[in-house]
């Protein structure tokens, strides 16, 4: 009897250890709530403050450095403004945009409406451009943010800023001041994550041709699980030879639930 409540006793501190490490000891990945909103009091703003807001956006929700850099995976736009109107006069231009404020929103929200030579998707005859719509996918700039990057540009450029602050746009509830909205619905494919985060922008996968990162077509035949997890996670901590630091974001980790990482890693690992 006494070896019984021994054995009875060593299992139940096993299970509890483990119990404890899994509760504790293992860092929890929670789904991220959906993209946040900058929190414009539209009314009492100045134009100053927009195009802060605009700059914000630029820098940070809206990725734009991610490729608008001096590595030249895209056009620099900081004269964008001043050939606004030599692109819309060019023949292969198929967009409606009549101003530069209507040309800079075009390009932000349908980007193939004029690709700029030699950054097309491959393949396309620079009929394609690789950029998502920012007005949707991972990105999800609302009109007002939007409207607040067409400001900075245009003060970035040197000329005149004519965006004017909108006034329509309802304002955001003071119940989200952390940022803490309601947890977005997961996803329910590794497929659906790939849409939404706009991963073939810059990778090969799928149907989808970006070339500004490594080609993912059959990944699963050259890494394991843990090397895909790591380079999702922390894609720094081994660059891909030929590619430069710094061009996959680093947030992936906290966007998506431990079940949809796992799901994303079988999926790569499967690409043979």
């Amino acid at each position: 009897m006494k070896n019984f409540l021994q054995v009875v006793t060593f299992s139940l501190l096993v299970i509890a250890s483990f119990a404890a490490y899994a509760s504790f000891g293992i860092p929890r990945i929670k789904p991220a709530p959906p993209p946040v909103e900058e929190k414009l009091d539209l009314g009492a703003m100045t134009m100053d403050q927009f195009i802060a807001v605009g700059e914000k956006v630029f820098n940070g929700k809206g990725t734009c450095t991610l490729c608008h850099n001096s590595m030249g995976r895209a056009p620099m736009l900081d004269k964008v403004v001043s050939i606004s109107d030599s692109r819309m006069k060019d023949a292969r231009y198929k967009g409606e945009a009549t101003s530069i404020v209507e040309y800079i929103r075009e390009s932000m929200v349908k980007p193939s409406a004029f690709v700029v030579a030699g950054f097309g998707k491959a393949g396309s005859n620079d009929s394609e451009s690789p950029m998502p719509d920012v007005s949707g996918g991972g990105i999800g700039m609302s009109e007002a943010e939007v409207l607040a990057v067409i400001a900075y540009l245009q003060d970035l450029g040197g000329v005149e800023v004519t965006v004017e602050i909108p006034t329509d746009v309802p304002e955001e509830s003071s119940d989200d001041e952390e940022g803490d909205g309601e947890a977005r619905a997961p996803y329910e494919s590794a497929e659906a994550i790939i849409e939404e985060l706009t991963c073939g922008m810059c990778h090969m996968i799928g149907e989808e041709e970006g070339e500004m990162g490594p080609d993912l077509r059959t990944i699963g035949a050259l890494r394991d699980k843990d090397y895909l997890r790591r380079a999702i996670i922390d894609p720094n901590a081994e660059i891909a030879e030929g590619f430069d630091a710094d061009m996959m974001p680093d947030t992936l980790g906290d966007d998506l639930s431990a079940k949809e990482m796992e799901m994303l890693v079988d999926y790569l690992a499967g690409l043979k």
